[in-house]
């Protein structure tokens, strides 16, 4: 179908890229299958093709290009039919170097991202761990700041490039007792003291390394933390709107190509003195795929101009990657049983497709997690913005406890909404405040509840009822959630999640609530 989003050099761009694929990939697939692993030598031809760095400034090797160029990169290594490669591939572009792109320092992009676009290094990005898949706020591998340096304890589990990889985007708590805002992004060579890895075994994508990652007082320096300490969890939220698109793109590509590959399959295979393609449920089911898969691929295509105009697409990035893997799936489902029995046999290419795209509904957010983003996006209408560039970063990585004054703790303790608001003004963290300002409406509502003005001017707080001035954040909740969160008994963070409290500005929200001191009620 005629798209109007390529033009002839992302054509040009597309002829290379599949005879890069056709040379150096697809002949060696079934041995980089057999022995469970991807020639770091790939990676090294890839690097001087200019293929690693397609979205990356010239500076550090790339080649800066519009993000159809991904898109249309994206399409031909996922019609290699070696899911497991193009796994590889999408963790080293467009999630390990990620962050380091977007908010590390030049020290770090020096070190990690130039090697890794000349395909130098390769690079993972390890957030899951044995009891912390979707839940990303329950993580509990952990970083301590001692002097110049973190030494980081804990596991990761299911990290694509995790074994074989030079380096790890690691996401780990800085702050145990604060949740989600307690998870800061930590760049670790991979050999250093401290770490063992255990290569998975899995039911596809055999040549790809996914592994278990353990980590025993694992010195880093401390220079070698991604943007600001404790922001890591909306780093990681934003950068999955990426990943998210790029697995939709691949997933429709590798069905489309299972497609082509059943067609030429039915042509030939006669049943009952004739050609399967002749029997019209077969004919029916490959027409109303191939219907879902160009519509799927037009909705992709929409979501990658929006990602490339630099919008905010979280529910169109959640939409896709639900579409997409689910119809992926579901096409090889199908695709195989025109095979018949000759399906299940190693020999056709149509099995191998088969067991890689299982696990596509599953990696990079489930599609259970995908329909409850876009459930809140649409019946809650909780909006997402941008993190990346809104954040006041402390250059100083002062990591100093929130002690709070004695005195003050032997005051009594408020027991009302009302009260509580009240104490912000004392509870204001000088040492944290600087430049900041903002005008906070606090909208609590049920028994005990009111609407509240917070406004930080000039390093001075101020509360009054009801609701003045243009709001840089609204948020909403119950007064009962409120005194919870207050107390201790809920996380914020966790009572976010689940749609108890509504925020309309999550990166003006973060700030707020690091100005300012806690208190129990």
């Amino acid at each position: 179908m005629q798209s109007n989003y390529f033009n002839e050099d992302h054509e040009i761009f597309r002829k290379s890229v599949r005879e890069f694929m056709q040379n150096e990939v697809i002949p060696f697939a079934n041995q980089w299958e057999e022995e469970k692993q991807i020639p770091k030598s790939i990676w090294r031809k890839m690097g001087d093709l200019g293929f690693l760095g397609i979205n990356f400034q010239e500076k550090y090797g790339g080649i800066n290009a519009d993000f159809f160029y991904s898109v249309v990169f994206l399409e031909e290594i996922g019609r290699c039919a070696l899911a497991g490669f193009t796994a590889a591939v999408l963790v080293q572009q467009y999630m390990a170097t990620v962050h380091i792109n977007k908010i590390g320092s030049e020290l770090l992009k020096e070190k990690y991202l130039v090697p890794s676009i000349t395909g130098k290094k390769i690079g993972a990005l390890a957030i899951t761990e044995p009891n912390a898949g979707s839940d990303v706020a329950s993580l509990s591998s952990y970083a301590t700041r001692k002097g110049n340096n973190y030494i980081i304890n804990g596991s990761k589990t299911f990290i694509t490039n995790g074994v074989t990889g030079d380096f790890i985007t690691l996401a780990v708590k800085t702050d145990i007792e604060k949740g989600m805002d307690g998870i800061s992004l930590i760049v670790v060579d991979a050999d250093a003291p401290g770490i063992t890895t255990n290569k998975l075994d899995k039911m596809g994508m055999h040549c790809s390394d996914t592994g278990e990652l353990f980590f025993d007082n694992v010195k880093v320096p401390a220079s070698n933390l991604i943007g600001q300490e404790n922001m890591g969890f909306y780093y990681l939220m934003e950068s999955f709107q990426l990943e998210r698109l790029v697995a939709a793109i691949s997933s429709i590509s590798t069905a489309e190509f299972c497609i082509e590959e059943t067609l030429k399959y039915i042509l030939v295979r006669k049943a009952f003195n004739k050609s399967i393609s002749k029997f019209q449920v077969i004919r029916h089911a490959l027409a109303q795929r191939a219907t879902e898969l160009e519509a799927a691929k037009q909705l992709t295509y929409n979501t990658a101009q929006l990602y490339e105009e630099g919008k905010q697409a979280v529910k169109e990035c959640s939409m896709v990657k639900l579409l997409a893997t689910e119809l992926s799936k579901n096409t090889v489902d199908s695709c195989l049983q025109f095979f018949g029995g000759n399906g299940y046999m190693e020999e056709y290419l149509i099995s191998r497709m088969y067991r890689d795209a299982r696990v596509s509904t599953i990696v990079g957010g489930t599609s259970e997690i995908m329909r409850e983003i876009i459930a809140k996006i649409m019946i809650d209408q909780v909006k997402y913005d941008s993190v990346y560039g809104n954040t006041n970063i402390d250059k100083n990585n002062d990591l100093q406890g929130n002690s709070q004054n004695s005195e003050r703790n032997k005051k009594p303790k408020p027991i009302t909404v009302s009260e509580l608001f009240k104490t912000l003004p004392e509870r204001l963290r000088q040492d944290k405040i600087g430049n900041w300002e903002s005008n906070i409406h606090f909208d609590i509502s049920g028994d005990d509840g009111g609407k509240f003005t917070v406004n930080v001017e000039n390093g001075v707080c101020t509360v009054k009822d009801g609701l003045f001035g243009e709001p840089k954040c609204i948020v909403k909740t119950k007064a009962k959630t409120y005194l919870k969160i207050e107390s201790g008994k809920t996380n914020s963070q966790t009572a976010f999640m689940l749609g108890k409290i509504k925020v309309s500005n999550i990166a003006e929200m973060m700030q707020y609530t690091k100005m300012f001191r806690k208190i129990s009620t």
